[in-house]
This record gives C-alpha cells, structure tokens and sequence, in this order.
C-alpha cells in the first residue's frame, strides 16, 4: 500500500468514533414496571435498551424462567397461593413448582417478604393491578423480543444470566446446560450474535467455555463483596494477574460499581480504581452494574455525578440500568449516542 493510501486509512481509524456504550436493561425497564415481566421487557425495548437481561433459574419440570432469584416470596404472592410448600427455612423456590404451577402466581413490585414493604417505594404500585403480571419462561420472554425486533426494525440484544449455578447442580439440576440448547435455537450461539451470556460463579464460566463449549460472548460478574458460593475471589479476580487470567477465558467483566467508583462524604470528589484501566488493557469490556436513580451509591450526588464517573471519567463500554431511558438521555446530551 502506498504511503498516502497508509496515512488515509490511520487517519480515518482515528476520526472514527468509538462504539457507543451500551444501555442494558436490568431486568428490564425496572424501574417502572416490576422486574423480569413481559410488560418491563417491552417497555425496555421502546424506550430503547440495546440489550435486555434475563436472571435465568430452573423449574421443577426443568424449564429456565426469568427470574432474578431462586426464591418466589418476594416477587409473588406464592405464599398467600400455596401455603405449605416453604422449604424448612421459611423460604419459596421455584425449582419446587412446576410451570403450571408458577403461572398462577401474580408477580409484584419487589418487597420484603417479612413485612411486606416495597422495596423501592416510589416504584410501580402493582396491589393496584393485581393479576396483570405473570412469570416467564426463557422462550416466551426470546419470543416476544425477538417479535419486536421484527416489528421495530431494531434490534435489542439479550444478556441472560446462568443464575445460581453451583447451587442447582447441588439439587441435581444443571442450568447451563439447558439453557444453552434453547440459546442455540433463537441463533443465539456465536460472537456475532446479539447475546452476552453473564455469571457470578467462576467454576461455571470456566465449565461454560470449556466442557459445554459455549462459543458466544462471555461475562464474568464481579461481586462487591469478597466471595462467591463456589469460592470465587473477586479481589483477586481485580488485580492485573486475575484479569490476564480473565483475558485468557471471557469477553468482559460486570463489576459492582463499587469496584470502579466510591464516593467519599462530604462532597469529595470521586476515587477509581484501576480496573477498568487493566480490563481495556486486556482487552476486556466494562459492563458495571447497576444505575438506580432511587438508589444512589452511598455519599454520589446526583444521577448525572454517577454517569459522568463511570462514562465520562471510567470510560466504560456500557451498563446495566433500572431507567433505561436516563441513562440513553444523558448519553445523548453528552454526544455518545444517537
């Protein structure tokens, strides 16, 4: 190639602009609407999320459903319905309903089990529309994506996460490896695919890369706090051996926002921490979790403060966010997006 033809090229490289950073839905346009129901998806898509996330758990007939926890008895009214079917801890799980079963529960906005609170009180009021939710499984929640993509004309990616997958298999259960089957067949299976398949449990993205063969984009979650049920080390997993390690088995990581960003009282300006700096390096993405504007991190000052850290100061390649449309707004103002 000629000289001119060089210096063309590199100079069109560096105007290019970077990709812009992705908005992914948590659990849907959570938000407004209680978490993981089809309504929530829906109005995620609309108000334009590029990907939308599904917390993955197993029925008792062996069918993935969107839900963030293992448990129902703070999402659902399962304890007023089937009273008696608590495990000896007091608590609900769906691995112990079938989908018949768990198709008559009435989902709620999150509260507290013991005293019946929401969570987050500002939010969706759903005692006023008893009824209107319901669970999902896996291929209705990639049925009705995948229709609005069509519809739309835009396409709004997944995020699926293998929820809880040590204690699954400790039930004799093996979550990834009925999940991904049902991946593969909405074409959901390669790099190129609109998917990131996400998870806590370093054991199981090993085993995700490895003796199950999953060949798409791969996330690995890094908790807040030190470890994980399968002994994961999340500190470990932040220092330059543990994402040279990392480099070697995912695509990115998901970090809490406390491992990139702290605020101190006061009105201090803001710490960070070097790991995004380490996961570019590796060639990593940065997806941290999660932009609650009723919720702020501890001492933050502002829903703008937060993604102005983390976009403008981390320089993150995207976030998970319970107000979609917040967080694509102030991207915009900030000239990231469209």
């Amino acid at each position: 190639m000629k000289l001119a033809a060089l210096l063309l090229t590199a100079t069109a490289a560096l105007a290019a602009p970077a990709s812009a950073p992705l908005v992914v839905a948590h659990r849907g346009a959570s938000g407004y609407l209680p978490e993981h129901t089809q309504a929530a998806k829906v109005h995620a898509h609309a108000l334009g999320a590029d990907f939308l996330e599904q917390d993955l758990v197993l029925s008792k007939d062996d069918v993935p459903l969107v839900l963030h926890d293992i448990y129902l008895d703070t999402i659902s009214d399962v304890a007023a319905r089937f009273p008696g079917r608590q495990r000896a801890d007091g608590r609900f799980y769906a691995l112990d309903f079938t989908v018949a079963e768990l198709k008559q529960l009435q989902v709620r906005e999150r509260f507290n089990a013991r005293t019946g609170e929401p969570v987050y009180p500002k939010r969706y009021d759903s005692k006023a529309t008893p009824g209107v939710f319901r669970i999902s499984t896996l291929d209705e929640e990639l049925q009705v994506i995948q229709g609005l993509n069509r519809s739309t004309g835009r396409v709004a990616g997944i995020y699926p996460e293998i929820k809880a997958p040590r204690w699954h298999r400790d039930q004799g259960r093996d979550l990834s490896r009925v999940v991904l089957p049902i991946l593969a067949r909405y074409g959901y299976a390669t790099k190129a695919d609109a998917c990131f398949l996400q998870c806590f449990e370093l054991s199981e993205v090993r085993r995700l890369r490895g003796e199950l063969g999953w060949k798409g984009r791969l996330i690995m979650l890094i908790g807040g706090g030190a470890k994980e049920v399968d002994g994961t080390d999340y500190g470990a997993l932040c220092t330059p051996a543990g994402i040279k390690e990392l480099a070697g088995l995912v695509d990115g990581i998901g970090p809490a926002i406390s491992r990139i960003v702290t605020w101190p009282p006061a009105g201090g300006a803001p710490k960070f921490t070097d790991l995004v700096r380490l996961a570019h390096e590796s060639g990593l993405a940065v997806h941290p979790y999660t932009i609650r504007i009723d919720d702020l991190p501890r001492n933050c000052p502002s829903a703008d403060a937060l993604h102005a850290a983390l976009f403008a100061t981390a320089r993150v390649d995207g976030v998970f966010t319970d107000f979609t449309d917040r967080t694509a707004a102030w991207l915009r103002r900030a000239g990231s997006r469209p």
